[in-house]
């Protein structure tokens, strides 16, 4: 039985009342990363890997959540929603509390969920959890709330209950993804523009390391500190500085000396990153996916070197990746330390191209690959009505 139809049943056996089906795909990040938090650019896509959600409002005062995946169960009284001790469930929790917030009351409802995004492999199922659960409960609470507004809530339930200060990227991503589309987000502004993604001639191929190195989580928050020094000390001589979005490479190098090597470092990478992603958006205008690839491998190496979030495993399968016939472009996508690189493949080739990094990454490593191919798709939506009865 497929994931999505096994769902729709286990609620109905559960809870003897009729759901509202709802997808809300994760995503991939083809260029522009560790630049959302510095008010720069990103370049999303939506995927198919997704969460699967039926829900229901259940005419009591408990709200109830079941896991499909993992076979767990909670429950909770509508009103006044708290963090809890639940880790997974917080995530639904905290879309809740978004709408207490805007005042709007929340009666009891069922839920059940699952899906197929890959845990850990950094194609964000959090974000796709609750931008599934806000898109639901906007539609059954008939709040006709904007996607824009959605994916604010969705942050701020990661923010606030999952307690990872993420940017906007992720939940914009599930929400605003548009089939065979990539789309280019100003993370200032929130200004956002969509670029055609040709799916016949570059296939996205993601190589999960399967591993995560315990660093990822610290060293992030450490990395936007690094940034926030320097924008702080160019400010003082370019006051028109508010963000790294707003310097140039000339002015970073310009203060080296001020900077220090590391903050120096820290901030060229991603002031180039910025002028990456809008350079990729012109290569995709034009069609031009070998110039794309040379933009994606010259953000790997800024993570490697200038960034250094990369780690041997993730810098092993970007080098294989580069000996591969039919490859347009590979980097590491995420964090960083672990998760997955993203590469861009010829459809005929990707055989080939599995078959090659998997002996790699044995032959150098010793380690199992797994690999993922992925269709750009739209965002969350309903799911279609022939799943109803």
């Amino acid at each position: 039985m497929q994931l999505p139809h096994a769902i729709a049943t286990s609620f109905r056996q559960q809870f003897q009342h009729e759901p509202l089906l709802v997808r809300a795909p994760g995503r991939v990040n083809l260029i522009g990363e560790h630049t959302d938090y510095n008010a720069g650019y990103v370049l999303p896509a939506a995927v198919d890997k997704e969460i699967y959600f039926a829900v229901g409002l259940n005419q009591t005062d408990t709200i109830r959540l079941v896991a499909h995946d993992l076979n767990k169960r909670f429950s909770v009284a509508a009103a006044g929603v708290q963090r809890s001790s639940t880790g997974w469930a917080n995530y639904l929790l905290g879309v809740v509390a978004q709408f207490q917030k805007r005042g709007v009351a929340v009666p009891g409802f069922d839920c059940v969920f699952g899906g197929t995004i890959p845990m850990g492999a950094g194609m964000s199922s959090s974000a796709a959890v609750e931008c599934g659960l806000a898109f639901a409960l906007d539609q059954l609470l008939g709040t006709n709330l904007d996607r824009m507004t959605l994916a604010h809530m969705a942050q701020k339930a990661e923010h606030e209950f999952a307690l990872v200060q993420c940017g906007l990227m992720d939940q914009f991503a599930s929400l605003f993804g548009r089939a065979g589309e990539v789309v280019r987000l100003d993370c200032r502004s929130l200004e956002y523009e969509y670029f055609p993604f040709d799916t016949t001639a570059a296939q996205v191929v993601l190589c999960n390391s399967g591993v995560k190195h315990s660093l990822a989580s610290s060293e992030y928050n450490t990395r936007r500190q690094e940034c926030e020094q320097g924008v702080a000390l160019l400010q003082q001589h370019y006051p028109e500085v508010r963000s790294l979005r707003d310097a140039t490479p000339e002015q970073v190098q310009a203060r080296r000396a001020e900077l220090g090597d590391v903050v120096y470092r820290r901030c060229l990478y991603v002031v180039e990153e910025n002028q990456r992603v809008e350079a990729a958006g012109q290569h995709l205008l034009a069609g031009d996916l070998r110039a794309f690839g040379q933009e994606m491998y010259a953000s790997h190496a800024g993570l490697r070197d200038k960034y250094e979030v990369s780690c041997r495993e993730l810098d092993v399968l970007v080098a294989a990746a580069q000996t591969a016939p039919g490859v347009f472009g590979a980097r590491m996508m995420g964090g960083g330390f672990g998760g997955c690189t993203i590469n861009l493949v010829v459809p005929e080739q990707v055989e080939a191209f599995i078959a090659h990094q998997t002996a790699a990454y044995k032959q150098q490593l010793g380690l199992s690959l797994e690999t993922y191919t992925a269709s750009i798709v739209a965002g969350v939506s309903e799911y279609p009505a022939l799943m109803r009865g």
